[in-house]
């Protein structure tokens, strides 16, 4: 089966075709909601959620623009969707505090994919979410604003303690296995 008739058959509500989907798509898109989601168990919930709305809205996929981007977004607002549910203050407009240099990886080749996805999520909710959207989608602050109901400002101070956060974990991180010889 290609793509075409996979999707086909998941618009047709084909058990086989929404298995085969999920087959080909799941790994990539749980990799995707990591990023957003606090931890493993969230970011699985978050993926099975998805596929659930990508299955019930499959039809409103047209074939225009890329079939993986129109699930990624699936995802990535099953993900905001998640935060906006669990938040009950939005955080006030504060003086974006720029950070004049990024963080430093001795060698970004070796540097391991887990340590910073681990670290990207251990980062506060909202800082997490605009530091995905911006520096990972390549979303505007207008447009991050607009989906966590935030004002601009607030998603570039976000991003700037994001930003702050991550190059200490970073360093930390450095340091420690630099000490330990790891």
């Amino acid at each position: 089966m290609d793509l075409n008739q996979i999707i086909h058959g998941c618009k047709n509500y084909n058990p086989n075709a929404q298995k085969r989907l999920f087959e080909i798509y799941s790994k990539t898109l749980f990799h995707l909601s990591l990023k957003y989601c606090r931890s493993f168990a969230d970011a699985q919930d978050n993926t099975q959620d998805s596929f659930i709305t990508i299955y019930h809205k499959i039809h409103q996929y047209r074939g225009k623009g890329s079939f993986e981007g129109w699930m990624k977004r699936i995802v990535i607002n099953h993900a905001i969707d998640r935060y906006r549910a669990e938040i009950k203050t939005v955080t006030e407009d504060v003086p974006a505090v720029w950070l004049t240099e990024e963080p430093e990886i001795e060698d970004p080749e070796t540097f391991p994919m887990e340590a910073l996805i681990r670290m990207i999520q251990e980062l506060p909710d909202q800082y997490r979410l605009v530091f995905s959207l911006y520096e990972m989608e390549h979303y505007s602050h207008a447009e991050i604003g607009s989906l966590l109901q935030i004002s601009e400002g607030t998603s570039r101070s976000n991003l700037s303690r994001a930003k702050q956060l991550l190059k200490s974990k970073i360093e930390q991180f450095s340091l420690h296995h630099k000490n330990h010889g790891t």
